[in-house]
């Protein structure tokens, strides 16, 4: 008689092709760009369609359903990926799927209860009318996490890249129909965001359904959830709480700039920060998922502080000039882009600027903590991170200035990531001086156009022509790195090809 490992082994997985490790991220870099594209292109759309208050409230009940999404597994989903059998993971998968039911129907009482209490808190009447949509989303979201997860198990790269075009598509395509029609304003962004995700779910859903539903039916057995339960006890008692505290201090500024002015500061700052991330956060990502694999093998092997030190310079060259160019004309950015009623996004944009370079920083250089097994780090650093937001957009709002809240918000988080910084360059034994050399480099490179834009500011020069002037410094900037940088090329070439320009040193 076979046992029920062999009867699980007669249904396998369907075999993928093999790939390389940059093919692979390549796959992924390829549908997060395309979505990032079509939501940048959106964006001055919607900010002529939707008020500053609308986006301001659409911001609140995002950042909520962010917050409550980090727990819809119960972070089960990671459990996914760690098992050698695929039967072990398909169990788990279930176990993920299991809890978003359970998490989603815990919070549909509170919410509808305290409803009108979370809008008053939050100074924003309109959320009432929307606060019944987050256990949806939550519901939608976690199911997606857990798919995801074992998307990446089975390295089906294709179906994520796919799900995120459809998302950002059905998204931005939803929104601006419904501000075209004159939908109820607020009404429009927020279902056109759960429309987005029940499509890219569904679509991911459905691809892995199509492909791997033999073996899901024949190796799927809810008796099994409660192994997977015990032996994973750690995701929900220890990391739940980590990702909560970080998904807390992200949202935080949403919150109380709502409680202490208005959801019209809310809006220009969801924007403002939302423009100021989007690139950074695509290029952090991207790196990161290439540099945590490297990290691994050269702390062991050996050379852990060249791969740093170079990672560091590719982030400074690529980052630190287009962020003190935006720092010098980020209102004159927003009016020419999205409208004079915009400007104030653009300040806070300009406030944010430096915070926003020192995060990026840090953003694939943390995974270090993990590589070099100090896990304790980053639960005490979300901690110090939660506090500092804290107390920087009390103080401010007390003083009675969004600006304020914001400044001592970007001065709090520039020192705070600046210190993960050090920390990350220290466990990997880079030198200071090293790295002092390649900020002061930049800067000095930096320093004649910021003269010229300073004085074009000065002279009050017309908006468009400094920002077509800031636009084409940029440019310039880029293609000069290009053709003098090796390791700027090596990075880019890595990502996919790059033809050689004429004159470039090699």
């Amino acid at each position: 008689m076979k046992s029920s490992n062999l009867l699980h082994s007669d249904v396998s997985l369907p075999v993928k092709k093999k790939k390389s490790f940059a093919a692979d991220v390549l796959t992924l870099v390829g549908g997060t760009t395309f979505a990032q594209i079509v939501t940048i292109l959106a964006s001055p759309v919607l900010a002529r369609l939707y008020t500053p208050e609308e986006f301001g409230t659409w911001a609140l009940l995002i950042s909520i359903t962010m917050i409550l999404g980090i727990i819809a597994c119960l972070r089960y989903e990671f459990s996914i990926m760690l098992p050698d059998s695929d039967e072990e993971a398909v169990n788990l998968l279930g176990l993920s799927l299991s809890i978003v039911f359970v998490i989603t129907a815990i919070t549909i009482l509170p919410i509808y209860f305290f409803k009108n209490e979370i809008a008053l808190m939050l100074n924003s009447p309109q959320l009432g009318d929307y606060l019944w949509m987050i256990p949806l989303f939550i519901f939608v979201n976690g199911i997606f996490q857990a798919l995801n997860y074992w998307n990446s198990r089975t390295k089906h790269f294709k179906r994520l890249s796919f799900a995120q075009v459809s998302r950002s598509l059905s998204t931005t395509g939803t929104q601006i129909v419904s501000g075209l029609i004159r939908y109820p304003l607020t009404g429009g962004l927020i279902v056109g965001n759960l429309v987005g995700n029940i499509i890219s779910t569904l679509t991911l859903g459905g691809q892995i359904w199509r492909d791997d539903k033999n073996f899901i039916r024949a190796n799927l057995h809810p008796q099994k959830f409660i192994q997977g339960l015990k032996r994973y006890k750690k995701f929900p008692l220890i990391d739940t709480w980590s990702a909560l505290l970080n998904s807390i201090s992200w949202q935080l500024p949403a919150f109380l700039l709502a409680f202490y002015f208005s959801p019209a500061v809310v809006g220009f700052y969801s924007i403002g920060f939302r423009i100021l991330q989007m690139p950074m956060s695509f290029i952090g990502s991207s790196l990161s998922q290439v540099f945590f694999q490297r990290a691994s093998v050269a702390n062991s092997q050996g050379g852990l502080d060249t791969l740093v030190e170079t990672v560091f310079k590719v982030l400074v060259i690529v980052g630190l000039f287009p962020i003190l160019t935006l720092a010098f004309v980020g209102s004159d950015v927003f009016s020419v882009i999205f409208g004079s009623s915009w400007a104030e996004a653009g300040v806070y944009a300009q406030i944010l600027s430096i915070w926003a370079f020192v995060w990026f920083l840090s953003h694939p250089l943390s995974s270090i903590y993990v590589v070099m097994e100090k896990q304790q780090f980053g639960l005490k650093f979300n901690i110090f991170n939660l506090i500092t937001r804290l107390l920087s957009l009390v103080i401010g709002g007390m003083m009675g200035s969004a600006r304020m809240a914001l400044f001592l918000f970007a001065l709090s988080g520039t020192f705070v990531y600046g210190y993960l910084c050090y920390k990350m360059l220290s466990y990997s034994r880079v030198k200071m001086s090293h790295v002092r050399n390649i900020i002061l480099s930049e800067l000095l490179l930096f320093s004649p156009v910021g003269a010229i834009l300073f004085i074009l500011k000065y002279f009050e020069i017309n908006q468009y022509l400094i920002v077509g002037i800031s636009g084409l410094f940029i440019v310039l900037y880029y293609i000069y790195v290009i053709r003098t940088d090796d390791e700027i090329y090596q990075f880019m070439k890595r990502f996919g090809p790059i033809q050689k320009i004429p004159g470039m040193r090699r």
